[in-house]
């Protein structure tokens, strides 16, 4: 079996422990469930045998244990706890020995603070929650910190964004560990119905324009349910009831983008994900209301770095 730990300490975020948990837990049932050997033995480990975490719920942990013992993952958990966390002298030297006796090494939201404070990501590409980016920049400057994914991998370290992406980075894991087939069947049974490759923005478009101005909410809603009409400039001022100038200059105001641009960025993220759903580029494109495969193509490029078939090929 494959012994994974999971360190928690005070005021650590609950559902970067137990998300990841519960991962590694209904893989050993799903594999059961098909008549094969449970693969994990996960584990949360701490100082003490109870851990208060930022929610007020204990939780009860194995004690730190010697660190020149076999294991196969240590994945740090973060939250508001991490600061004081990183303040601990001893914690921190127990995560560098131990993760130096582990086959791989990985983080959860702020959890890469503590990695990062024992040297382990100098050097090394990572992530952690989009809020406390300025702040882990300014304070470990030779990591090379992505704000943008879900989980990054570099090498045998692997970190993630913010709280629920704990459970994509496990999911991630398993499917290394175990096959897609596997990870697949325990996202179901989890019911996290979309499996989110580590390369996704932390952010989808529709959730960065719902945290603009609210005036244009239902306009955002009436554009995602029709993409394949037409979203020229006078249709979204009609909707949006304003006149086409006024329109465009409140928008702009409001969004930081022009219309044209949020339009753009809501197609190009709907035809993601279905070319990860595993539709052609053609059937994407034709749903998503692009003029052509080309400027599909372009937009693509500018968005994720590679086309559309490539993108599908890998992640479809």
């Amino acid at each position: 079996m494959r012994r994974i730990e999971i360190l928690a300490f005070e005021n650590a975020q609950l559902l970067d422990i137990t998300g990841p948990l519960q991962v590694f837990t209904s893989a050993n049932e799903t594999a059961s469930n098909n008549g094969l050997p449970q693969p994990y033995e996960a584990v949360a480990v701490a100082a003490g045998t109870q851990t208060r975490t930022s929610s007020g719920l204990v939780l009860m942990t194995e004690p730190l244990g010697d660190t020149s013992g076999s294991l196969d993952t240590l994945l740090i958990a973060g939250g508001w706890g991490v600061n004081k966390a990183c303040e601990d002298l001893e914690l921190v030297e127990w995560i560098r020995r131990r993760s130096a006796s582990a086959r791989r090494t990985a983080s959860v939201c702020s959890g890469a603070f503590l990695l990062a404070e024992a040297g382990l990501l100098d050097g090394r590409r990572a992530a952690t929650h989009w809020n406390r980016i300025e702040e882990f920049s300014k304070r470990f400057p030779l990591v090379k910190l992505e704000p943008d994914p879900i989980f990054v991998q570099d090498g045998q370290i692997w970190s993630s964004a913010g709280v629920t992406a704990g459970i994509d980075l496990a999911l991630a894991l398993v499917e290394a560990d175990l096959g897609r087939k596997l990870a697949l069947s325990v996202a179901r049974e989890l019911v996290v119905f979309l499996k989110r490759p580590g390369g996704q923005a932390q952010f989808s478009s529709a959730l960065r324009l719902q945290q603009s101005d609210e005036r244009f909410d239902r306009l955002h809603a009436w554009i995602m349910d029709n993409l394949r009409a037409d979203l020229s400039l006078p249709v979204l001022a009609e909707q949006a009831n304003m006149s086409a100038r006024s329109f465009s200059r409140h928008y702009v105001k409001g969004t930081g983008r022009t219309p044209a641009r949020a339009v753009e960025e809501i197609r190009i993220e709907a035809a993601r994900r279905l070319l990860e759903e595993g539709l052609t580029v053609h059937q994407a494109r034709t749903r998503c209301g692009f003029a052509s495969e080309e400027t599909m193509r372009r937009n693509f490029m500018r968005k994720f770095g590679t086309t559309p078939q490539a993108f599908r090929d890998h992640f479809g």
